[in-house]
């Protein structure tokens, strides 16, 4: 089905602005549909003037529709529906004094000219299906009375308003509405807007009361009421505001209406979010306790790589010294990426920033002569926790392997040794390279038989926690050992 750009662009002689103006109006008719209780179909004027192009189309929440297709994208030439030519030719907003027969449904046709500036751009046909109709209630009558409001509104160019709004929560009318006069009196509450201000505290009835009064009253702020919030509860501008109490939440949207240039009053519509903000609320709490708990881990491993440092200098045997080394820079590894968590809203990790600190660490920490560069390229994009941790701890063993075992004592232009790390991210896979310009691999070396901690380690990480493959393999472009890491991951 084309879109309404696709049909003003194809079929019409419509400029930006026209087109603007109307993907603002239809943003913002379900509202119109709902109130009506009829179908709206836009229609839109032939380039040469043959006849209308149908660019949208919207049912009612609250009736039956009269178009059981969509007819978005259908031409209607000329002489077809007089009731177009009429609202389109003179501006005006016709109705059909009979209704005409569609499948055996009797609808009742009424066309409403949208106008932007002086020009006529495009005209609503207004269809409701009379099967089914019966005395209208007081609220049908109150809703129908403000889709006659809006109509003439788009007739005269004044509706819709611009502004942003909230349309993931923005109210309909079923949620909520209110008919406020142009004093700001209620007139008119819908059961559901009824309800969400007795949840409020409201003990009175809203009818015949100051909805601006009564609101500050609920809200407990006295006469303290801002300027903005004062203009949505009386309808003078057409804005959105969320008013709350200890009971509740409502989201308020105000819209103006205007009569031959004047004021008389507006719709409020709302609707009750308390549950909606308390959910929100809850996850702000568990995602800034997890961050708390995360900079706690954080803490409590710097402290035992601090105490490990502590001990190392109080040892006189190297390799005791060099094991406590060791498990200060996996301690470390691990509280790093506690760190990252710590900082974020959820439990994902950017992880380009973790391995550069890590390197960091690796290259700061070396107790080999060589100086060590490490270089990264390619990017390992966001990854979970799970993954972030046991990963962050393998590429501290194979860097640090390298630092230890690649390098000897370098002299000349050879006199700073280089690891590389590459990070190569496809859809579900990551594969990361870890190389060296060191001495290579061993002669007979077997990476499963080998008893270095740090490979170990690795192997039980990458194989066992992170279902990855682990490959040792020479440096083919010169000397130096290329490891080759390829694990799953989650998008």
């Amino acid at each position: 089905m084309p879109s309404l750009t696709d049909v003003a662009r194809n079929h019409t002689t419509l400029d930006q602005a026209d087109l603007d103006r109307l993907q603002l109006l239809v943003s913002d008719w379900q509202m119109l549909a709902d109130l009506s209780f009829a179908d709206l179909v836009l229609w839109l004027p032939d380039t040469e003037g043959l006849g209308f192009w149908a660019g949208a189309q919207m049912r009612p929440t609250t009736g039956p529709t009269a178009y059981l297709d969509d007819i978005v994208g259908s031409f209607i030439p000329r002489d077809r529906r007089p009731l177009l030519d009429q609202a389109y030719d003179g501006g005006r907003i016709c109705r059909e004094g009979d209704p005409e027969w569609r499948d055996d449904v009797p609808v009742r046709v009424e066309t409403i000219p949208v106008r932007r500036g002086a020009r006529v751009i495009a005209v609503i046909a207004r269809n409701t299906n009379l099967l089914g109709v019966r005395t209208p209630s007081r609220l049908e009558i109150a809703y129908l009375q403000s889709a006659t409001d809006l109509a003439r509104m788009i007739t005269d160019g004044i509706f819709p308003y611009g502004g942003e709004r909230l349309l993931s929560t923005s109210p309909r009318v079923g949620d909520g509405c209110i008919r406020v006069d142009r004093h700001g009196m209620v007139t008119f509450a819908s059961p559901n807007a009824l309800s969400a201000y007795r949840r409020m505290g409201l003990v009175t009835d809203l009818v015949g009361s100051r909805l601006k009064d009564i609101t500050a009253d609920l809200m407990h702020i006295g006469i303290l009421v801002d300027d903005v919030l004062a203009s949505v509860l009386t309808g003078r501008a057409a804005k959105e505001y969320e008013i709350e109490n200890s009971e509740a939440t409502l989201f308020l949207r105000a819209i103006p209406l205007r009569a031959d240039g004047e004021h008389v009053g507006a719709l409020i519509l709302l609707r009750d979010v308390t549950e909606l903000r308390s959910r929100e609320r809850e996850l702000v709490t568990k995602e800034a306790t997890i961050r708390e708990i995360h900079h706690r881990v954080k803490n409590n491993l710097q402290t035992v790589a601090a105490l490990l440092r502590m001990q190392g200098r109080r040892i006189t045997v190297p390799e005791a010294q060099a094991a406590l080394a060791e498990a200060v820079r996996r301690v470390g590894s691990i509280a790093i990426v506690h760190e990252t968590l710590s900082e974020s809203f959820d439990e994902h990790v950017d992880f380009d920033d973790v391995a550069d600190r890590v390197a960091a660490m690796v290259a700061d920490v070396s107790t080999v002569a060589t100086q060590v560069e490490i270089r990264r390229t390619g990017s390992f994009g966001v990854l979970d926790s799970e993954v972030a941790t046991p990963l962050a701890m393998v590429l501290t063993e194979l860097m640090q392997n390298s630092v230890e075992h690649a390098f000897g004592t370098r002299s000349g232009e050879d006199a700073v040794g280089k690891i590389e790390l590459e990070a190569q991210r496809s859809v579900g896979r990551l594969r990361v390279v870890v190389s060296d310009d060191g001495k290579g691999l061993p002669a007979g070396f077997d990476s499963e038989t080998s008893g270095n901690l740090g490979l170990s380690i690795v192997r039980t990480l990458v194989i066992g926690e992170l279902d990855g493959v682990l490959e040792f393999h020479p440096r083919t472009d010169g000397p130096g050992t290329t490891v080759t890491l390829d694990i799953p991951v989650k998008e």
